[in-house]
C-alpha cells in the first residue's frame, strides 16, 4: 500500500489533516523538524524528525515509505516576522519547497497538494478574492509562498505532476473532540490569543489598528475551521488519485468577521470581558479580505461542517483550557 507524505504533519494544520487521513484508512508518513510543532499530535502515523529541505532524508524517506503524494505544510507562517526577516522566509518557505520538489522528481511522484495562503493576494480594491484575483502580495511571507506557487505550475507544466494549490484564508478552531488542537509557542493567530487571554495566559489582547474603513475600523477577516480545511486536503488527494487536472482553490467560507467581532465571541464563550489593548497597525496587515469560494465547492465537492463563529471559538477555547490544565465542559464545542 502506498502512503502519502505530509510535511509539518506534526504541526496545526497539518496534525488535524493527518488524524482525517489515518482515520479514514490512509498509511500515511510525516516529515517535522518539531520547531513549531509536537510529536505527541502526530497519531496513528510513522514519523520522522527532520526537514523537508534535506533532500537526502526526504529522498530516502519517499522510497522507504512507497509514497505516491505529497501533502506539503512546512512552512513560516508569522507575516510580521517575514517584514522583519523576510531571507529566514524564503530560505524555508521557497527554498525548501524548491528541495522537496527536486526529492518528488527524482522519485516520480506525481501528486503534490500545497498548503498556500490568501495573502498572495494582498490588497484587494473590494477585500474580496477569488482565485482569478490578481495576485499582488504585500509581504515577504505571501511572495514566498506565491514563488512556490509558481515553481510548482512550472514542474507540473512539464506534465510530470499534478497539483492541487489550497490558498488558506484565516484557520481558526480545534478538533471538537479535543483529541489535538492549536499548540504554537506564542502564536500570533487571533482567535488562539484571544483564547489564551481568556484562560490566564496571556495578560491582554491586542487589537492592531482600528482606523481601517470597515464597520467597526478593525480588520475583517474569512475564518475558516481546521476541520474543514483539513476535510479539503482529503477532497484535493481523492481528485488527484482520480486522475484529475491541476487546481487552485481558495479555502474559506465566503464571509467575515472583524477582529473586534471575533473578541465579543471569545467573551462569550468565556463567560467574563477581555482585557483590549488598541494599537496602531502593523507593517504587512490588510483592511479586509474574503474569500469566493465557489470553486473549492464545485470542483471538490466540500462542505463545511463548522460555518459558525461561535463554534469555531468554543472548539478554540476548549483546547485551551486543556493546554491549562482546567476544567471546561467538552459538551459545549459539540
Amino acid at each position: 500500500m502506498n502512503s502519502v507524505l505530509v510535511t509539518g504533519g506534526a504541526g496545526y494544520i497539518g496534525s488535524h489533516t493527518v488524524q482525517q487521513l489515518v482515520e479514514r484508512g490512509d498509511r500515511v508518513v510525516v516529515i517535522d523538524n518539531l520547531s513549531t510543532g509536537f510529536r505527541e499530535a502526530v497519531r496513528g502515523a510513522s514519523f520522522v524528525e527532520g526537514n523537508v529541505g534535506d533532500i537526502e532524508l526526504v529522498s530516502r524517506v519517499l522510497e522507504a515509505h512507497r509514497v505516491d503524494a505529497v501533502l506539503h505544510f512546512a512552512a513560516h507562517t508569522v507575516v510580521p516576522e517575514s517584514v522583519s526577516d523576510p531571507l529566514k522566509y524564503y530560505g524555508n518557505n521557497t527554498g525548501n519547497t524548491r528541495n522537496l520538489l527536486a526529492c518528488c522528481a527524482r522519485a516520480g511522484i506525481d501528486k503534490f497538494i500545497f498548503s498556500s495562503t490568501a495573502a498572495v493576494y494582498g490588497s484587494t480594491e473590494a477585500g474580496v478574492a477569488d482565485e482569478d484575483t490578481p495576485t499582488r502580495p504585500i509581504n515577504p511571507y505571501g511572495t514566498s509562498k506565491l514563488m512556490s506557487e509558481t515553481m510548482l505550475r512550472d514542474w507540473c507544466a512539464t506534465g510530470a505532476m499534478r497539483h492541487v494549490i489550497l490558498r488558506y484564508f484565516n484557520v481558526a478552531g480545534c478538533d471538537p473532540l479535543g483529541r489535538i488542537g492549536h499548540s504554537t509557542p506564542q502564536a500570533t493567530l487571533l482567535i488562539k490569543v484571544a483564547c489564551e487571554h481568556a484562560v490566564g495566559k496571556r495578560p491582554s489582547i491586542s487589537i492592531y489598528g482600528t482606523d481601517y474603513d470597515t464597520p467597526d475600523g478593525t480588520g475583517v477577516r474569512d475564518f475558516i475551521h481546521v476541520e474543514d480545511l483539513a476535510a479539503a486536503h482529503l477532497r484535493a488527494l481523492d481528485h488527484l488519485r482520480a486522475g484529475g487536472d491541476c487546481l487552485t482553490l481558495n479555502c474559506g467560507y465566503g464571509h467575515g468577521y472583524s477582529v473586534r467581532e471575533v473578541v465579543e465571541a471569545v467573551a462569550r464563550a468565556a463567560g467574563h470581558r477581555l482585557n483590549v489593548v488598541e494599537l496602531p497597525r502593523r507593517p504587512g496587515d490588510i483592511p479586509k479580505l474574503i474569500a469566493r469560494s465557489d470553486r473549492l465547492r464545485e470542483a471538490l465537492g466540500w462542505e463545511p461542517c463548522y460555518d459558525d463563529l461561535d463554534l469555531i471559538v468554543r472548539t478554540a477555547l476548549s483546547w485551551e483550557h486543556r493546554l491549562a490544565g482546567n476544567s471546561f465542559r467538552a459538551a459545549s464545542v459539540a
